[in-house]
């Protein structure tokens, strides 16, 4: 098994590490796998392996010789155990386990990375503001006060991909889930975060998938590289990592805006095809954006992050 694959298995050990994987989660995960399948031949593969129990974490820990590798293995495990907010019972066990196994007990990077990425999934798993979705009287819309806002969210969500701290990633679902909630009430609807993300996973962004998306691809585009036992090759593949979240976030916010103009009337398959059908043109309108997502970048911290998480863009 290689590096990529391992700390691959390794994540998908983790995506399902809770038990409460429903069907349509595993859908997304399993989509994703089927479309690297061309980029990564074993892919499709080690999704099944896992589910089916035909491959062990052992063996996954033991394709990983250097302690960059291992490190960013349970950085990755972590990320997806926070995908859907605070960790459960079992996802804590889970990390515990394979720090064990990966021989990082007393490593103080990863102890940093995991306070820094739980802290954040703490932060984004507070309430929003309303607890249901009730909708009330339709006011006026500024359409381009909200196009400009779903920009800004693409941007800075593009911009994540480019810091150097893993972690930093984990902000981007809850940032798309702010997004969401700002377009929905600027149509008249107050949504609670169980809302939101019940339609992220109608439209096709999965929590735990996406995260899954996001790592994948990075691994891919040769994340993976060795650097005097440390993974490097962070900064180069956050190209990838930050052209999907861009897209994927505009994407979103467009259709968004027209599920929620519409009076929520579109249907899962009609929310499918226009998610998928915005991708294409949000994944070039990247490059046109691509300075103002390098400065964005160079402006972000740990605090600021752990703020716009908080109140939002």
């Amino acid at each position: 098994m290689t590096p990529e694959n391992a700390i691959l298995t390794i994540s998908l050990f983790a995506a399902f590490a809770d038990g409460s994987n429903d069907d349509r989660e595993r859908e997304h995960i399993r989509r994703f796998a089927e479309s690297m399948g061309g980029d990564a031949p074993e892919l499709p593969r080690l999704y099944q392996d896992v589910l089916f129990k035909r491959v062990t974490l052992d063996s996954a820990v033991n394709a990983l010789g250097e302690l960059g590798q291992r490190q960013f293995a349970y950085e990755m495990a972590v990320c997806v155990c926070d995908a859907d907010g605070v960790q459960s019972t079992a996802e804590q066990a889970f990390l515990a386990d394979l720090k064990r196994r990966l021989g990082l007990e007393g490593d103080a990077e990863v102890a940093a990375f995991a306070s820094q990425a739980d802290t954040l999934a703490a932060t984004a798993a507070a309430p929003a503001v309303a607890a249901t979705a009730a909708a009330v009287a339709m006011p006026t819309v500024n359409e381009a006060e909200l196009d400009k806002s779903i920009l800004n969210y693409s941007i800075l969500n593009g911009a994540l991909e480019l810091l150097p701290q893993s972690w930093a990633s984990v902000a981007i679902i809850p940032l798309q889930v702010k997004m969401v909630y700002r377009i929905g009430k600027a149509y008249g609807v107050e949504l609670d975060q169980g809302h939101i993300k019940e339609f992220l996973a109608t439209v096709g962004v999965g929590l735990t998938s996406q995260y899954l998306e996001q790592f994948g691809r990075k691994l891919l585009g040769g994340l993976l590289g060795k650097m005097a036992g440390k993974t490097a090759g962070r900064i180069g593949g956050a190209a990838t990592g930050m052209a999907f979240s861009f897209a994927s976030t505009y994407a979103l916010g467009q259709v968004a805006k027209r599920y929620y103009a519409g009076g929520r009337q579109m249907s899962t398959q009609l929310l499918q095809e226009s998610f998928q059908g915005l991708l294409g043109p949000a994944k070039q309108m990247q490059t046109q954006y691509l300075p103002q997502i390098q400065q964005r970048a160079q402006t972000l911290d740990a605090t600021q992050i752990m703020n716009l998480v908080r109140t939002g863009v």
